[in-house]
């Protein structure tokens, strides 16, 4: 596996957790604060805590890739899978 198709790969996984992370924890719109800074929409979040979410997204794609890594290397592949082979291959 070339550095430049891990590159890519970990990109493409980062970006899948980030969308998947974003939804989660609690966050007030400025509306509900109370407190709506003019020029922006009332309903932005009041604080976005993006460096949070951005820590959590590493790690957990950090953990995946790791995991991809390890199956990728490990020589394993679709034929080693009984279940997956034609009856007549078995």
């Amino acid at each position: 596996m070339t550095v430049t198709f891990s590159i890519a790969v970990y990109f493409m996984i980062w970006w899948i957790i980030l969308f998947a992370i974003l939804p989660f924890g609690r966050v007030r719109s400025q509306e509900e604060a109370g407190a709506v800074v003019p020029g922006s929409e009332a309903s932005a979040p009041e604080r976005p805590r993006f460096l949070r979410v951005i820590i959590l997204t590493t790690i957990v794609a950090t953990a995946i890739f790791g995991g991809f890594y390890l199956l990728r290397t490990s020589g394993f592949s679709l034929d080693d899978i009984p279940f997956l082979k034609p009856p007549s291959a078995r």
